[in-house]
């Protein structure tokens, strides 16, 4: 088994689903939203991974498209989390739909594919990038969610921890 993990094939998949995460992560991380680097890496990674021992495992009763069908529940268990209600909008959608396309990317280098996880990655991140430009550019495309960013999106602020409230004698 450690051999299956030792192939040139298996870690040319690492680096590519680490490259893909990356790619999607940093641009999630460059505008300030939920999912940036280290998530975009770990959910393609990971799902590279399941995908790639559950194609690889030698044995009669390995079937890879199971592997697949509990991939793409998990995710989307992880992606309804991402959501919420707040005020009558629902928000995290677009970060839920960016976790599902790093778990597609993710399963696509671990069945093999390298080249075309790569040019979906920078598609997406193209995607992300020229639809908030577009929804900057055009009033009516701020509706839900998008409603109170009215000016273009500047880099993530510096992370700053709350203050901690002073401790009650009692």
């Amino acid at each position: 088994m450690d051999k299956l993990l030792l192939t040139q094939d298996f870690w040319m998949s690492v680096v590519v689903a680490v490259i893909c995460g990356a790619l999607i992560g940093l641009e999630r991380q460059y505008r300030g939203k939920a999912a940036g680097l280290r998530t975009g890496i770990l959910i393609s990674l990971g799902t590279m991974i399941f995908v790639y021992l559950g194609t690889h495992v030698p044995g009669a009763n390995v079937d890879g498209s199971r592997v697949l069908g509990q991939v793409v529940t998990g995710i989307g268990f992880i992606g309804a989390g991402v959501m919420f209600n707040r005020n009558g909008v629902v928000s995290g959608v677009t970060t839920a739909s960016v976790v599902w396309v790093l778990a597609a990317i993710g399963s696509m280098v671990g069945m093999g594919y390298l080249l075309t996880p790569i040019v979906i990655s920078l598609l997406t991140v193209l995607i992300l990038s020229t639809c908030s430009q577009v929804e900057q550019i055009v009033p009516w495309l701020r509706h839900g969610e998008y409603k109170h960013e009215a000016k273009p999106e500047t880099p993530a602020k510096q992370y700053s921890p709350p203050a901690k409230e002073p401790e009650k004698k009692v």
